[in-house]
C-alpha cells in the first residue's frame, strides 16, 4: 500500500475514533412553547402534537449520540410558575445548569394559519447563553405528519450539520 494512501486511511480513522470518543453533551430540553397567531384557538389536538413533538426531539438528541438528555422534573416547578423559557430573558440558563446540564434547547412553533406554520430550534451554552446551534423551518398543513417531518428536515438540514461540512 501507497504511504500516501495508507496516511489517508489512518487520518479518516483518527478522525473517526475522536469523535465516536467525545463524550455526549448534557442537555436540557424544555417542553415546546406553541405560539398560536392565527385567528382560530388553539386545539387540544395541536397542544399534544406540541407535547410529542418534544418527545421526539428529546429522543432525536439522544439517539444521535451528540448529546445526553438530562431530566428537568426538579425545575419544573419552576417554569410552571414563570413566563416560559422563550420569553424569560435568559431563565432557562440557570435552569438548565441546576438539572446538571450544559446546554440548553428552547423549542417552539408558531401557528400563522391552520396552512402556515414554523418550528423553531435554539441550543444555548447553559453557563454563557450563546448560540450553539438555531434553527427554523416552515411547515404546510397542521397535521402530525408535516410536525414530524419538520423536525427531522429541521434537525437534518440545520441543528446536526457539522458547520465546516458533514453531519455532527
Amino acid at each position: 500500500m501507497r504511504p500516501i494512501v495508507r496516511f489517508g486511511i489512518l487520518s479518516a480513522v483518527a478522525l473517526i475514533l475522536e469523535a465516536s470518543a467525545k463524550p455526549p453533551v448534557p442537555i436540557a430540553v424544555f417542553d415546546v412553547l406553541l405560539i398560536n397567531t392565527s385567528p382560530a384557538a388553539t386545539t387540544a389536538e395541536e397542544r399534544d402534537r406540541a407535547r410529542r413533538l418534544g418527545d421526539q426531539l428529546r429522543d432525536a438528541l439522544s439517539r444521535s449520540g451528540r448529546y445526553r438528555v438530562v431530566d428537568t422534573t426538579a425545575v419544573q416547578a419552576t417554569l410552571d410558575q414563570g413566563p416560559d423559557p422563550l420569553h424569560c430573558n435568559g431563565c432557562e440558563l440557570p435552569l438548565a445548569r441546576q438539572a446538571g446540564a450544559r446546554q440548553a434547547a428552547v423549542m417552539w412553533v408558531q401557528k400563522v394559519s391552520n396552512l402556515i406554520l414554523n418550528i423553531n430550534l435554539a441550543i444555548e451554552d447553559a453557563r454563557t447563553g450563546a448560540r450553539v446551534r438555531s434553527g427554523s423551518v416552515d411547515i404546510r398543513g397542521n397535521t402530525d405528519e408535516s410536525w414530524t417531518r419538520g423536525l427531522r428536515f429541521l434537525l437534518d438540514d440545520q441543528i446536526m450539520v457539522d458547520p465546516k461540512g458533514g453531519r455532527h
